[in-house]
């Protein structure tokens, strides 16, 4: 009997060795594991509790819920990154303040009031869209203004430096990527010689659109000749804790003496010098030029930004560059409408779903990436139903594999109906525009995807004017005619692993 019970603690040994654990060891280890799983269940019920509160897109709600009850503590540490909208307390109050001071950004003389559009009889659509856009962005239309458009990039890389060596007190600019080389180099020199001879120049830079710029030279070159350059939305670990990173300045803006501006698609990059190992060809983008009433109001969207980042006053940055109501010199009306985080909440969305309903006869639409919100979705399938030609112009290729396949999920549900979809073949079409029956138009920085609709600051300009919509109608058309027409029957059989990807990451587009 003793034999064998000195046989069986022997045999016992090699079993705690297997483990690799004591008694008192595998306790501590079993508690640990239990406290872990604890705290990831009261984690996932706190982050579910915030998610459920702060009332987001019912499918931005279920894709954070999701990714936090599957990926136990990634996921909740992801919601607090980049869940939320937010953007710190300063930066919150300096915008809700500006709202109040974009008054005295153009009020020099009663030129805003004096040209602010009249609406005749029977434009009950345009008369919606401006009360929409007042509601929403505290912007009314002004009229008056001329809007000539650029799509060929050197050609608006060197009008924009030639407008700058003519500048006689400021020059205000901000984009979000700034890439050396080629043609961008004039914009760079025009900049250097005008602060040179005495004006005022502010330029305001994306921190991480323009990451590896900032690492160079030119930034030390612009602030020793004398320009004001300052980072918009830094990024760092410390302010991770106060306000998401990832929430970028997407804007493109230059305005010139306060006479001239400038925006669009188009960031201050010579494309044969840009990213060039992409695989997706040169980028393609449009710009239009202001004269008029509306360059006050690009004027105002710009000094707001920096004054958000530098904590200047208003009437100081005013002051110094001279900014001031403009006389009318063309006939287009124009209403500027900056949306991003604690400035519009929904307004872009809201104007994109007002003018989708508006449309009578057609709508063509040209983005680079197309990740819609269920609504537009929604939308558009409606217009289409109802007998309005929809045609999508969309690049071949492009740099994000991840959107590449989620924008493809929403193919189906655009041709159902008889939607059109084109793929452009001659590079990266970056234009952001929506032409509606010829005589509204939505032109500026925003894409049709949920980034640009909740995340990023933007700037659109909605037209109200049949020569600009007509014009950009016919830019539209020439991407058109460069593009392939996607065939919903050869679609309808692509392989199962690829409708699966779409299928997979579509639920993933609210965060992407």
């Amino acid at each position: 009997m003793d034999g064998w019970h000195v046989e069986f603690r022997r045999g016992h040994r090699p079993l705690r060795g297997l483990f690799g654990l004591h008694a008192p060891a595998y306790a501590d280890t079993m508690l640990t594991s239990v406290l872990l799983t604890a705290f990831h269940a009261l984690l996932t019920i706190a982050v579910a509790l915030r998610v459920v509160m702060r009332r987001p897109a019912r499918g931005v709600a279920l894709a954070w819920l999701l990714l936090v009850a599957t990926l136990p503590y990634v996921g909740a540490i992801t919601y607090f990154m980049i869940g939320e909208r937010r953007i710190g307390r300063d930066r919150h109050d300096r915008i809700r303040r500006l709202r109040d001071d974009y008054r005295d950004i153009t009020r020099t003389d009663d030129s805003t009031v004096a040209n602010a559009a009249t609406w005749p009889d029977g434009a009950g659509s345009e008369a919606a869209l401006d009360r929409l856009g007042r509601r929403f962005f505290g912007v009314s239309t002004l009229a008056g203004s001329n809007l000539a458009l650029h799509a060929e990039t050197q050609q608006v890389l060197a009008t924009l430096a030639a407008d700058i060596d003519l500048a006689r007190e400021s020059v205000l600019m901000e984009f979000y990527i700034w890439n050396e080389g080629g043609s961008a180099d004039l914009v760079l020199d025009a900049l250097i010689a005008a602060a040179g001879r005495g004006v005022k120049c502010l330029v305001l830079i994306d921190a991480m659109g323009a990451s590896s710029w900032w690492k160079g030279t030119q930034p030390s070159r612009l602030r020793a000749a004398g320009v004001a350059l300052r980072q918009a939305l830094p990024v760092g670990l410390l302010r991770s804790f106060v306000g998401r990173t990832d929430v970028r300045l997407h804007r493109k803006i230059a305005v010139i003496d306060g006479a001239i501006g400038w925006s669009g698609s188009m960031n201050l990059v010579d494309p044969r010098y840009f990213k060039q190992d992409a695989g997706v060809g040169e980028w393609v983008d449009a710009m239009v030029r202001v004269e008029g009433p509306a360059v006050s109001l690009l004027a105002a969207v710009m000094i707001g930004d920096w004054v958000a980042e530098s904590g200047e006053s208003v009437h100081d940055v005013v002051v110094a560059t001279g900014i001031r109501g403009q006389s009318p010199r063309g006939t287009g009306r124009v209403q500027v409408m900056p949306s991003g985080p604690g400035e519009s909440r929904d307004g872009l969305l809201q104007v994109m779903l007002a003018l989708v309903g508006a449309a009578q006869r057609e709508i063509v639409m040209t983005t680079p990436y197309f990740v819609p919100d269920d609504a537009l979705v929604l939308a558009l399938r409606g217009a289409v139903a109802r007998g309005v030609r929809l045609v999508l112009v969309l690049p071949a290729r492009i740099d994000s594999i991840l959107v590449r396949f989620a924008s493809r999920s929403f193919y189906d549900e655009i041709m159902e109906l008889g939607g059109e979809v084109c793929f452009f073949q001659d590079g990266l079409l970056h234009t952001k525009s929506i032409a509606v029956d010829g005589s509204l138009a939505l032109f500026g920085t925003a894409n049709l995807d949920m980034r640009s609709l909740w995340l990023n600051y933007e700037v659109s300009l909605l037209v109200y004017d049949e020569d600009f919509a007509t014009r950009l109608r016919a830019l539209q058309q020439g991407y058109i005619n460069r593009s392939l027409p996607l065939d919903l029957t050869s679609w309808s059989t692509r392989p199962f692993h690829e409708r699966l990807a779409e299928s997979a990451l579509r639920l993933m587009s609210p965060l992407l």
